[in-house]
């Protein structure tokens, strides 16, 4: 074996300076030092890195070959990655264990991936120690200590929803009551990138005809891996002369009551949710000659009684400002006005704000609700038709920073620069 011993290697000319051919091994025996005053590259293949002794309490963007001390006791930090190329490392380390309460986030540089995805990475494991290593373009970074794979796991972040199922359709006939607005139910969920929310948007009860009770609406919800199921139910129809007692039918809002005096009005928030999704619908609280009926229940309100030879109006639906304007959603359908024995025609009731459809007056069809709004169609007058319900709606809101998933359904898409707004009004999904 040969040996040369000098004291300096320089490039006979430019700048460069290559050690052995490819396949060569070079060997550092034990004992030795390699001391690097300047900058090396490419040498994190190893899982090492360099520690910096000044401890990070804010966002920095780090560089290939460092480790570093972050303290997140005053809040959670952001480190952007340097440019993946193989083999280099970055290191971090929980300097104070508060990790679990103000996590550490990694943010991919360009389209490099963390994982195999594309998405941020949160640390949250109190007190936690990980080295990243570039590997390649299909895996990107990959945390190399043992167990911890797991903690580096998806940034969660909030999503709003509003749930509204499909209003009911009014009754038909004489004494027909107006449609329960469909259920009206928000939440506030945590999400994480990769989960499927699927979304389903009930449709309003379809038109009554013939002296038949008003139609259901249809249950909208949402659902998904990691996620809280949100089922709004649909509205209750109308109640109809001679069908049932004359009952309203139950549902998210309940359908009002036809003409007999002992009919109730359909019960809301069926079944029972925790906030309430809705009301029950009016009564005849009057009997008379006159074909008077009671108002389908909405979001925010009871549908109200047949009240001096008038029908009950609908029941007010609830305001919700998810989409950056406030917008009224759940509105119950008017009691339709009928006529009988030549006494003068019962007005029909107003339908509820939300979306309600009126009550018809004398032979006149009930109105039906409003598209989207999960408002209740009006109850028609003697011979006409009652209105159908509205269909329901689903919409999501979320910061515009973290929406980078893929729809399915084409949900309406607005932002107004900090957030971004998806309108479902039919079936769809979102993967986050």
């Amino acid at each position: 074996m040969s040996e040369v011993k000098v004291n300096k290697i320089s490039p006979r000319s430019g700048t460069d300076v290559t050690l052995g051919d490819s396949g060569d091994t070079f060997t550092i025996p034990a004992g030795a030092t390699i001391n690097n005053q300047g900058t090396a590259t490419n040498f994190g293949a190893t899982g090492s890195a360099s520690w910096t002794t000044t401890v990070k309490t804010s966002t920095f963007t780090a560089v290939a070959g460092e480790g570093y001390f972050v303290n997140t006791t005053g809040g959670a930090v952001t480190v952007n990655l340097p440019a993946g190329v193989a083999g280099a490392v970055v290191a971090v380390k929980d300097y104070a264990g508060t990790f679990d309460t103000n996590g550490l986030t990694l943010v991919q540089n360009g389209s490099d991936k963390i994982g195999g995805s594309t998405n941020n990475k949160l640390l949250s494991t109190e007190g936690i120690a990980a080295t990243l290593i570039f590997i390649d373009s299909t895996q990107g970074w990959l945390v190399t200590d043992d167990g911890l794979q797991s903690t580096a796991g998806p940034v969660l972040y909030s999503v709003d929803f509003l749930v509204v199922a499909g209003g009911a359709s009014g009754a038909a006939g004489y004494y027909a009551g107006g449609g329960g607005a469909g259920g009206y139910r928000t939440s506030t969920q945590s999400v994480s990138a990769g989960n499927t929310i699927t979304v389903t948007v009930g449709d309003g009860g379809a038109t009554a005809t013939s002296g038949a009770q008003g139609n259901d609406g249809s249950n909208s919800q949402i659902s998904g891996t990691g996620l809280t199921t949100i089922t709004s139910t649909g509205g209750g129809g109308g109640g109809a002369n001679g069908v049932d007692s004359d009952n309203g039918r139950s549902g998210g809002s309940g359908g009002g009551a036809a003409t007999s005096g002992s009919a109730s009005g359909g019960s809301g928030n069926t079944p029972a949710t925790t906030p309430s999704q809705g009301n029950n619908g009016g009564k005849n609280a009057s009997p008379s000659p006159n074909g008077i009926s009671g108002g389908g229940g909405g979001a925010s309100g009871l549908g109200s009684d047949s009240s001096g030879g008038n029908s009950g109006a609908g029941g007010a639906g609830t305001a919700n400002s998810i989409t950056g304007s406030s917008v009224t959603y759940a509105g119950g359908g008017g009691g339709g006005g009928s006529t009988v024995g030549g006494a003068s025609p019962a007005n029909g009731g107003a339908g509820g704000a939300g979306g309600g459809g009126a009550g018809g007056t004398l032979n006149a069809s009930g109105t039906a609700a409003t598209a989207n709004t999960g408002g209740g169609g009006g109850g028609s007058a003697t011979t006409g038709s009652g209105g159908a319900g509205g269909s329901g709606v689903v919409i999501l809101s979320m910061p515009l920073a973290n929406f980078s998933g893929t729809t399915t359904g084409s949900p309406t898409e607005a932002d107004d620069g900090t957030t971004k707004i998806l309108t479902f009004t039919g079936t769809g999904s979102y993967t986050t």
